[in-house]
């Protein structure tokens, strides 16, 4: 099984499509932005003529409403990975959300599925009591899990009121427990960490065209469903200072600069990522799109 990982505009996708023709592989979704089909122009969801030439899963597959965890989309994509095995083929997972690739390599902790009635009514508790006062009674309760988490972090506060409300343990005692493998399987670890400047032009270039591609429209259907504000997608890169502009709090020159800026720290937090987390995967720097194919191939013929 092949893994390619790396940040924002570093051709993950191009690449990916380039060694699954030669190879005869399926690509597999790990983008925690890309599991949902109301973003396909801002969240650069491959081309429906890309989706076509090769098989492609876990793309545009979850509703905005719905919250996809890292344990979520793995216990999925451990069953998209059998099936293309089944096939006979070759599993090409590429993405840039770190945590997915980590509970895929090295298994989650066995935290239960939270039921929607235990998330709801700690959402709930949350906004009504605020952030302060709920971590209050969190650390009343579960000082363990209370201590790891800041006091104006409603999302994680309301986790672990929920988990512990579900489950009647602590969330830091489930996460302590041993991870449960997912799958037995041959990792080949690759992540793109092309130059910074680079980055930083590509996606600078790219957020440009997301806008003359449509993404302000799907942004304004985002908008028009009042969704949740904490929801993941309501915090994708973007969204929010095009949210802003549509609002009328923002001209749009300002959005979309403030767009590029989030993209841009997010290309930094990846890079770091890459860096601290990542360190026994096979790291290729090059732009090239030909050199990362034959350092690829020349990996799976290992």
């Amino acid at each position: 099984m092949l893994l390619i990982a790396g940040p924002t505009a570093s051709g993950k996708s191009a690449v990916a499509m380039d060694v699954a023709s030669r190879t005869d592989g399926e690509i597999i979704n790990a983008d925690s932005m890309q599991v949902y089909r109301d973003l396909r122009v801002l969240s650069a969801r491959p081309s429906p003529e890309d989706e076509a030439q090769i098989p492609h899963h876990l793309y545009g597959f979850m509703d905005a409403s719905v919250a996809c965890s890292a344990a979520h989309w793995a216990r999925i994509a451990v069953q998209e990975i059998e099936a293309v095995w089944a096939r006979g083929h070759l599993p090409i997972l590429v993405g840039g959300t770190g945590l997915y690739f980590r509970a895929l390599t090295e298994g989650l902790s066995a935290i239960p599925d939270i039921p929607g009635i235990n998330r709801e009514a700690a959402r709930v508790f949350v906004e009504e009591l605020g952030p302060e006062q709920a971590h209050a009674h969190l650390a009343d309760r579960d000082p363990k899990t209370a201590a790891g988490i800041k006091r104006t972090d409603p999302q994680r506060i309301s986790r672990a009121l929920e988990v512990l409300a579900a489950t009647g343990r602590g969330l830091a005692d489930w996460q302590d427990a041993p991870a449960v493998p997912l799958l037995k399987a041959d990792f080949i670890k690759v992540v793109l960490t092309p130059e910074k400047s680079e980055l930083t032009e590509r996606s600078d270039a790219r957020f440009d065209q997301m806008i003359e591609d449509g993404a302000l429209d799907e942004v304004q259907k985002l908008l028009s469903r009042d969704l949740d504000p904490d929801l993941p997608i309501m915090k994708a890169v973007g969204v929010p200072p095009l949210m802003a502009h549509l609002r009328g709090e923002l001209s749009l020159k300002e959005a979309m600069e403030q767009g590029k800026g989030q993209t841009r720290r997010y290309i930094k937090r990846q890079l770091t990522w890459a860096r601290t987390q990542m360190v026994s995967w096979n790291a290729i720097s090059t732009q090239q799109s030909k050199r990362k194919r034959k350092e690829i191939l020349s990996l799976l013929s290992e």
